[in-house]
Parts: structure tokens; sequence; C-alpha cells
């Protein structure tokens, strides 16, 4: 019997360093353990209360998601599969399990992400007791009559896997010209290697999204973002046009709309005027990504 692939889980945070000792301890008790798990900040504060000990790496990178996940890559070792898992994500008890099977199953699957049970992006999001009481109600963590496997567009960036040999073999790394946040680098990134191979969808690896509101990009640079980087991915070629001026359309109709009666928890007239600042450089001919870091 051919023996399942060794998986390697590669977090990235900053500012939340309690989220993330919650986040590394329920990732202990998965069913199919990582041979090892990778931890990387821009600062020492950001890992306040982790230790490295056996099975668990921390190391630092430069602030921004794409620096730190190229870092993770860097210490991959000699594993078959990475898993990025967002610092505030949970997953069911046997997800890396139905990974490892995945990618174990089908030598031409180079990517895949997992069915997020409960997106706390879509509201004020959720704390880890709330989401681990969803994990345990059988009414959300389900398992519907449906394809195990089946190809998807992209890779979602709260739980995402990538074969790691065909990553060092075709040269893919996350883009560093996304800084901070880096608005749609899960999406460049599986769809450039998706180009050698399948992504998938494992619908039986599945979690919930925390989506924690702290340490989060503030609301005017995340705005410019949502302009921004569509633009330069559709211009790089890993972003279809129309999927942009979908993207674009619909994030500023949201934010100008609800920027009248904002949530609590996004800063909409923040968004709206990223928006309005990238819109004035699309029209000067000098938008780009990393224009973020001087707002």
């Amino acid at each position: 019997m051919t023996p399942l692939p060794t998986l390697v889980i590669g977090i990235v945070s900053c500012g939340r360093p309690g989220i993330l000792r919650e986040t590394v301890q329920e990732l202990r008790k998965q069913s199919y353990p990582a041979s090892r798990i990778i931890v990387c900040t821009p600062r020492a504060s950001d890992a306040d209360g982790l230790a490295e000990a056996d099975g668990l790496t921390i190391l630092r990178g430069p602030i921004g998601a794409c620096h730190q996940r190229n870092v993770i890559l860097d210490h991959a070792g000699d594993n078959d599969v990475i898993v990025f898992f967002d610092d505030d994500f949970l997953p069911d008890r046997n997800y890396l399990k139905v990974c490892a099977e995945v990618f174990g199953a089908s030598p031409g699957i180079l990517a895949a992400t997992g069915r997020v049970l409960a997106d706390g992006a879509k509201g004020p999001g959720f704390s880890m007791e709330e989401a681990r009481q969803m994990l345990d109600n059988p009414r959300i963590n389900d398992n519907p009559a449906q394809s195990s496997v089946e190809d998807a567009w992209s890779s979602y960036g709260c739980n995402m896997a990538f074969r790691i040999p065909a990553v060092q073999r075709h040269g893919v790394r996350f883009d560093e010209r996304l800084p901070l946040y880096a608005w749609y680098e899960d999406i460049d990134f599986s769809r450039r290697l998706g180009r050698h191979g399948r992504v998938v969808r494992m619908n039986a690896a599945k979690g919930i999204h925390l989506a924690s509101k702290t340490g989060k990009t503030p609301g005017r640079r995340l705005g410019y973002s949502q302009v921004a980087n569509p633009i330069y991915l559709s211009r790089k070629g890993t972003f279809p046009w129309d999927h942009t001026l979908r993207s674009v359309g619909r994030n500023i109709t949201m934010n100008l709309m609800r920027s009248l009666w904002p949530e609590p928890y996004v800063d909409r007239r923040g968004r709206l005027l990223g928006n309005g600042l990238a819109l004035m450089d699309l029209l000067r001919g000098r938008i780009a990504p990393e224009r973020i870091l001087t707002l």
C-alpha cells in the first residue's frame, strides 16, 4: 500500500498572538498529524506565548502575507504537500487526513482548497468557541451527497494546499508586489500553479473561517487593493478582465451603499476612499498594488 503524502502546515500571522496560539493548539488535534507546523510573523511579539518545540517552527519574515508565505515555502523541507491555513481558520479534525488522501490518490492534483462551512468574513466574525460549537454541530458540519473532489477555479486563501515538488519545479512564488493583506494572492498563486495540473475543491476537507477583525489592513489601504490588485493581476494574465470588472464594480457598489450605514466591524468609508484613490491613479496611469504602502 502506497503511504500517504507528508504534509506541512504553514501559517502567516501579524498582530494577533492570542488567536494564533489557540489555532496552533487546535491543529495539534488533527487525526492525521502534519510533520511540522511552520509559523511566520514579522515580529517576535506576534507569536507571544508560542515556543519552538517538536513539530513547531517559528520564523520571522517581512510584513505581508506574500513575503511571509514565501519564507515558509523556503523552509517546507522535503514534505510532499504544504497546507496554508489562516491563523483564524479552524479545520475539522479530519481535514489533513482528507487532504493527504486526495493528493495521494491523484498525482495530477497540484492545488486544492477545502469547504468553508461558515465564513466570518461575511459578518462580524466568530470566536474560537463559536467555531468549535459549529464543528460539533452535525447540521453545520455536514456530509452532503456531493462529489468528494471537484475541479475549482482557484483556491481560497484561508485554507489551501499545494504539491511542494510542483511548486519548486515550476518556480511558483507568491507575488511580493501584492503587499500587506495581499488581496487575491491566493487566486494568483493557485492559477499560476494550475497551468501545470489540476486545482480542486475537497468537499470532505472542511472548517470554519473565524475572520477575526483584529490585525487587518486599514480600510483605505484595503479599498485601494480592491481596485489595484485585480487590475494588476489582469494585466499579468492570472485574473480575467471580466472578473476584474465584476469584482471592482461589486466592491465599489457595496462600499458606497453601506457607507451610509456602515457595519461596526467594517471601515466602509475608508474602503470607499481607497477605491476612489485607486480609480484616480488608474486615470493618471500610475495605479500599482504597492501604492498602499504610501497611504
